[in-house]
C-alpha cells in the first residue's frame, strides 16, 4: 500500500496490495473509494482525483480485476457479485475496516451498487457518476425497453458519438493512451467480458434494497451522456426513489477533463442530506 499525504498530492504509479492491484491513499478523513469505468484505470482520472484530494478527502483508488495489470476473475466470478466480493477483500488487504464512501463511474458505478448491496457494513454512502445499472433504454424517447435489448450497433454509435464530441476529444485521447488501448492489448478478453456485463446491467432490485435500508445515495449526471441512455438514468433514479441528483454539463466521461466540476459535484453529494 502506498500512502501519500501532502498539499499537492501525486496520486498514481506505486505498487500496492496483493498481486498487482493498485492502491493509492491521499488526503485525510474518512476514506472515499473511487471505482473507475469500463476499459480504464485510475490513472485516467488522476487530475480530477487530485483535485478532490486537495479538498481534504482521503482517496483510495483500486484498479478493478482485468484492468491495468490486475488479474482477471475466475470465470465463475465474472459478475457484479464477483466484483463486489473482490472489493471486500481489497478493503481487508488495505487495512480499511471503517465504512467507506463509494464513488463509481460508469461500470464502476455498477460495481459500487452491488458492493453496497452485498457488503452493507462496509459502505456508508454511495455516489454514482453516470452509472450503469438502470436497466432500461428507449430508441425513440417514449417506449422504454429492457437494457438487454439495446442493439450492439446502438452502443457502438453512442461510443463513437461520445468519442468524437468536441468537448470529449482531449479526454478520449488520454483514455485511449492511458487506459483502453493498454488494457485491450494486455487482456482483450477481460475488456470484452466487462463490456458485455456493463451493457446488460440491470441492478434495480439491488437499488431498491439500498433505498429500503436508507443508505445515503447521490446521483451525478452529465446531461450530454450518449453512452448511458436517459431512460436508464431515470429508471435508476426511480429505483432509488428520487435521491439527490447533481447535473453537470458534459458527456459520459466529463469528470476526466473537468476536474473542478467533478470535485464540486462529489463535495455536494457527500453533503447531501
Amino acid at each position: 500500500m502506498s500512502l501519500t499525504q501532502n498539499s499537492e498530492p501525486e496520486i498514481f504509479g506505486e505498487p500496492a496490495v496483493a498481486d498487482v492491484t493498485t492502491l493509492t491513499v491521499v488526503g485525510a478523513g474518512a476514506p472515499v473509494v473511487f471505482l473507475h469505468g469500463w476499459g480504464l484505470t485510475p490513472q485516467v482520472y488522476g487530475r480530477s482525483l487530485a483535485t478532490l484530494a486537495q479538498q481534504g478527502h482521503r482517496i483510495v483508488t483500486p484498479t478493478l480485476p482485468g484492468f491495468g495489470g490486475t488479474p482477471d476473475h475466475a470465470p465463475e466470478d465474472r459478475t457484479f457479485a464477483g466484483y463486489a466480493a473482490w472489493l471486500g477483500r481489497f478493503l481487508d488487504d488495505a487495512g480499511i475496516s471503517e465504512p467507506v464512501t463509494l464513488v463509481g463511474h460508469s461500470f464502476g458505478g455498477g460495481v459500487a451498487i452491488q458492493a453496497a448491496h452485498d457488503l452493507p457494513e462496509r459502505v456508508a454512502r454511495l455516489v454514482l457518476v453516470n452509472s450503469v445499472g438502470g436497466g432500461a433504454w428507449s430508441s425513440d424517447g417514449w417506449h422504454t425497453r429492457p437494457i438487454g435489448e439495446r442493439p450492439l450497433w446502438d452502443w457502438g454509435a453512442s461510443m463513437l458519438g461520445e468519442a468524437l464530441s468536441i468537448r470529449s476529444i482531449a479526454h478520449t485521447t488520454a483514455s485511449l493512451v492511458n487506459g483502453f488501448l493498454p488494457n485491450t492489448v494486455r487482456d482483450p478478453g477481460a475488456v470484452w467480458r466487462t463490456a458485455h456485463l456493463a451493457r446488460r446491467a440491470d441492478l434495480r432490485r439491488e437499488l431498491g434494497v439500498l433505498a429500503d435500508r436508507g443508505l445515503p445515495v447521490s446521483l451525478v449526471w452529465g446531461r450530454g451522456d450518449r453512452m448511458i441512455p436517459l431512460a436508464s438514468f431515470e429508471s435508476l433514479r426511480h429505483a432509488l426513489r428520487n435521491p439527490p441528483v447533481h447535473t453537470v454539463t458534459g458527456g459520459h466521461g466529463w469528470l476526466i477533463h473537468d476536474h473542478a466540476a467533478f470535485a464540486d459535484a462529489v463535495r455536494r453529494a457527500l453533503h447531501s442530506p
